[in-house]
């Protein structure tokens, strides 16, 4: 079975879908985390993440793997462990950035694919229920107020130590949806058939049980 959760940024997908998964004897995917390594591996490089004629040449060096480790997605450039380096909140802007590229998206296409041929997976992304599978058993879109997505994400990162304010938090939630939903790839939006669930004023807890019970009744 595949359960594709789309949705903007800071809507918490990840959180949530790792959750669920681990919970429901998924396999759980982030493909969010793929376009931010990389966006990580060309900011490195000096790459403008939203230049298609730098980026493209540079894919074929990119050695991206998702690895299961004591049964929690790690993300690895080559070797290099980049899971947390890629949740900066300047590393969220290149992935978007690069996610805009075609040859990107080609790029992590087929892997994408080949987790959803070989397991039973919670796959969480942009373009999940739209693109990658499009014939997914139950497509979910998830999503909230910017207001309260700025909110989850600042209270993230503070809980991290890094320096950040809520105004700028608001203001990267809001230009990330813009290139999100306006891009002419794969633009941001529900799929015909989703389920859309809107977790404004929700806690962790409750946006949680309600994805459950979607996901519950579908199995059924």
């Amino acid at each position: 079975m595949i359960v594709a959760i789309d949705g903007p940024a800071g809507a918490g997908k990840s959180t949530l879908s790792r959750r669920l998964a681990a919970d429901l004897g998924f396999l759980y995917v982030d493909t969010g985390a793929m376009y931010r390594a990389i966006g990580l591996f060309m900011t490195r490089r000096g790459i403008d993440p939203a230049d298609a004629a730098c980026v493209v040449p540079a894919l074929p060096e990119v050695s991206l793997s998702l690895r299961h480790v004591a049964g929690e997605q790690r993300v690895f450039l080559g070797e290099e462990d980049v899971s947390e380096a890629i949740r900066l909140p300047e590393i969220s802007l290149a992935a978007s950035a690069v996610s805009a590229i075609p040859a990107v998206r080609d790029f992590l296409l087929q892997l994408q694919r080949d987790f959803g041929r070989q397991h039973s997976v919670l796959m969480d992304g942009r373009d999940i229920g739209t693109v990658v599978f499009p014939d997914a058993q139950l497509k979910i879109f998830l999503t909230a107020s910017a207001e309260d997505r700025a909110r989850r994400r600042f209270e993230e990162l503070r809980a991290k130590g890094l320096p950040v304010s809520y105004e700028e938090q608001l203001a990267q939630v809001r230009q990330r949806d813009a290139q999100d939903e306006n891009r002419a790839v794969a633009p941001l939006r529900p799929a015909a058939d989703a389920v859309v669930v809107d977790t404004s004023g929700f806690s962790f807890e409750q946006s949680y049980q309600t994805l459950r019970n979607i996901i519950e009744e579908r199995m059924q």
